[in-house]
């Protein structure tokens, strides 16, 4: 015998599920594309950090607002991820083409965190400002896109905050391991090359 919840539960369990499929297909093809841009498979994993950041903001602007999380809320998570990614996207491209012009590391990622953080923060303001309206809406008829717009709206804004600090950290710690696998690598080519014998060793008397 086994029991389980139907009607408008089962329907929420099913869109529940088809969401979860969708947001991991949707992540491995943003995965997919920032490698592709970067010709980098560690950087597009720095861009992405920023979508657990935008979820825990969509989760503290629906405790704010008295909202609880629903079906829209979700929805409104998964379009945020793709929303999300464009800021530390544009910083850290901009450090690499600063790189790429024989920039050192350290200056590449502040002066992109310099020239990038006004284009950051009105894409955030402008973005915000735009689903302001449809959060503070009191009619009925825009009740179930209210969650969703909490979702994107203060989950874009906490993930900025966090995105201006945490990816240059990020930017630095990476090349730093880069770094530490690459002396690796010369110092165990360095020893393997001290204790090779030289093949045909003959002494020869004069």
């Amino acid at each position: 015998m086994t029991w389980s919840f139907e009607g408008s539960q089962a329907d929420m369990r099913e869109s529940t599920n088809t969401l979860r499929s969708g947001f991991a297909i949707a992540m491995g093809l943003i995965y997919v594309l920032l490698a592709i841009a970067f010709n980098n498979y560690a950087q597009p994993l720095i861009v992405m950090t920023a979508i657990p950041f935008g979820i825990v903001g969509a989760v503290i602007g629906h405790i704010l607002l008295g909202y609880d999380l629903s079906l829209v809320s979700l929805m409104g998570v998964i379009a945020l991820s793709g929303v999300v990614v464009n800021d530390s996207l544009i910083m850290i491209d901009y450090a690499n083409k600063r790189r790429k012009e024989g920039n050192p590391i350290y200056t590449s990622i502040h002066e992109a965190g310099l020239r990038r953080f006004r284009p950051i923060m009105l894409t955030t303001m402008t973005t915000f400002g735009g689903l302001a309206p449809i959060i503070l809406e009191t009619s009925s008829q825009a009740y179930y896109l209210i969650p969703m717009a909490i979702s994107l709206g203060f989950g874009i804004v906490f993930a900025t905050a966090i995105i201006l600090v945490i990816v240059p950290c990020l930017y630095l710690t990476l090349e730093d391991i880069r770094l530490i696998i690459e002396k690796g690598r010369t110092v165990k080519q360095v020893d393997v090359s001290k204790t090779k014998v030289p093949e045909n060793n003959v002494l020869v008397d004069k």
